[in-house]
C-alpha cells in the first residue's frame, strides 16, 4: 500500500504529479523563475486527488500558483475536495 501526500490516505497504487507540468517546462517565463531540481520535483497521489487537480486548474495555472503540496491546499476547490475525501 502507498500513501497519497496529499490526501494521506492510503492506497493501493499512486501516481507522480509534476508540480510544474511538463509542458512548461521549455516555457523562458519557468525557465526564469525556478531551478532546474524545482522544474522536476514531483508527489506521489491517487488517482482521485490527481484527477481533481487537474480539473479544478490549467497547467499554466498549476505551474504558476500551485507548485507545492502546500499551495495546492490553498486553492478553495482542491482543498474542499481533499477535506471531503479525507473523511
Amino acid at each position: 500500500m502507498k500513501i497519497c501526500e496529499l490526501c494521506q490516505r492510503e492506497v493501493e497504487r499512486t501516481s507522480r504529479h509534476h508540480l510544474i507540468p511538463r509542458t512548461l517546462h521549455g516555457n523562458k517565463w519557468f525557465k526564469k523563475n525556478f531551478t532546474k531540481e524545482q522544474m522536476h520535483e514531483t508527489v506521489d497521489l491517487c488517482r482521485d486527488c490527481h484527477k481533481q487537480i487537474h480539473k479544478f486548474a490549467t497547467e499554466k495555472e498549476l505551474g504558476r500558483y500551485y507548485y507545492s503540496l502546500e499551495k495546492l491546499m490553498e486553492h478553495d476547490k482542491i482543498r474542499k475536495f481533499v477535506e471531503w475525501l479525507r473523511r
